[in-house]
């Protein structure tokens, strides 16, 4: 019941509840019930919760260095160390950024992925606007769509991102999952996803992953990228990149935007969502953008104004500290040569630990071909491993995804011979045949 205190004084509330958090809910939200945890950050609080010191985890998707360590770029500490002057030089100040953000950052991102002698960018057909890290750059790109784009079906790869699919469904797309990754041979099923794509309805949204394609780790190769160039021209195909990973899946920035500037260059229309949450170590700063290239300027500045609006309904407008790093970085040419290194560092360390990790279980004669570990590239491989196995790998203190995507991140010349016992334990087990 409510009741209606006679007199109140400031006091006093114009109403007080006299209901049980049970009532409240059973009340408002009839029928709710409680919502499961995400099964990654879930994995994190489980691997913390272990005791354990022979603990791995495998399952979030955050670079460790050798000590299994979250690495703060060096090159970041001194661009944060720069800042810092220059706010004690009052040059940098807390005032709000613009709705689409800080331009010379949404500038220098276009140009990274796009190349700096991009026609695109030369051509003002390439508009961006910072948004809350790749997360947020797909689900600004989601509800533009969703507003605004004819076809609300949206195709993409089975299997994909975990958050890819609830994101555009909440924006009111449909999406549906074309072939993509072969379980038995661990690769790219190429043929069975271009005859679901030539099946696909014309105009369709088809999402796309850059480099280092989460969670397979496999990628097309650049003449498969433009044979499937090819069919978004045919079938006009609004493409939407994904990229997170730039850099950090081979070691190379341009070789890692090779699929998106083969788009720009074949004069297509599509949206790049990009995070530098991985290349610059900036988990929790949320710094991306979304970029659009059109075909005319006209075009391009009618999706910015209105992505804006979106914008300001949303998140108003972006944090500043993460795109004042990076554009700190971009924007010094000592600084941007450091960071190149560093970003190949972290990738040659990748390279490395599925290098040992394969090694290992050939050494174990552990059943099986192994070679997909290293022909995957990037962050993460599918392993293969069933979910019965990755229970058994979490008994023994082994944390990954139940769909056996591991992060490569997470091992070390300490833990990889641990880690390939068990493994090898887990496959031999009479359960596992």
């Amino acid at each position: 019941t409510i009741s209606t205190p006679t007199h109140t004084t400031a006091s006093t509330p114009l109403h007080t509840l006299h209901l049980s958090p049970a009532d409240m809910a059973a009340t408002y939200f009839p029928g709710l019930k409680e919502a499961p945890p995400n099964a990654v950050f879930f994995l994190a609080k489980q691997f913390q919760d272990d005791p354990d010191p022979r603990k791995v985890n495998l399952g979030i998707g955050a670079y460790r260095d050798e000590s299994a360590r979250p690495w703060v770029l060096p090159v970041v500490k001194t661009a944060e160390q720069l800042l810092n002057e220059d706010i004690q030089k009052g040059l940098v100040d807390h005032e709000y950024l613009p709705i689409g953000g800080m331009p010379q950052f949404v500038n220098l991102a276009a140009e990274l992925i796009l190349g700096a002698d991009s026609s695109a960018i030369r051509e003002k057909r390439v508009g961006g606007v910072q948004c809350i890290s790749g997360t947020g750059a797909v689900r600004m790109v989601a509800m533009f769509l969703g507003r605004f784009y004819a076809t609300k079906k949206v195709y993409m790869s089975d299997p994909t991102w975990e958050n890819h699919q609830p994101i555009f469904e909440l924006s009111g797309l449909t999406t549906v999952s074309h072939r993509y990754f072969d379980a038995t041979t661990r690769s790219l099923d190429f043929a069975g996803m271009m005859a679901d794509l030539q099946a696909a309805d014309e105009g369709s949204v088809l999402l796309l992953h850059a480099a280092a394609h989460n969670p397979t780790g496999v990628d097309p190769t650049m003449e498969q990228w433009h044979q499937i160039a090819d069919l978004c021209k045919a079938k006009r195909f609004l493409p939407v990149f994904d990229s997170a990973y730039q850099g950090f899946a081979s070691g190379d920035l341009d070789h890692d935007a090779a699929a998106v500037r083969e788009f720009a260059a074949r004069g297509l229309s599509f949206f790049i969502c990009q995070s530098f949450s991985k290349n610059f170590g900036l988990y929790n700063e949320r710094a991306g953008t979304a970029q659009f290239v059109g075909h005319t300027p006209e075009e391009t500045n009618i999706v910015m104004s209105n992505m804006k609006i979106l914008i300001r309904a949303t998140w108003s407008n972006p944090p500043a500290h993460g795109s004042q790093v990076v554009t700190k970085v971009l924007s010094t040419p000592a600084l941007k040569a450091q960071w190149l290194q560093e970003v190949k560092q972290m990738a040659e360390r990748v390279k490395k630990m599925r290098t040992l990790l394969r090694d290992a279980l050939i050494a174990r004669g552990t059943p099986g071909n192994w070679d997909h570990i290293v022909n995957q590239i990037g962050m993460f491989s599918y392993t293969g491993l069933t979910e019965s196995q990755v229970k058994e790998l979490q008994a023994n203190h082994i944390f990954m995804l139940s769909n056996g995507r591991a992060s490569m991140c997470g091992l070390n010349e300490k833990n990889i011979p641990y880690v390939a016992d068990c493994i090898h334990q887990v496959v031999t087990a009479p359960a596992s045949h």
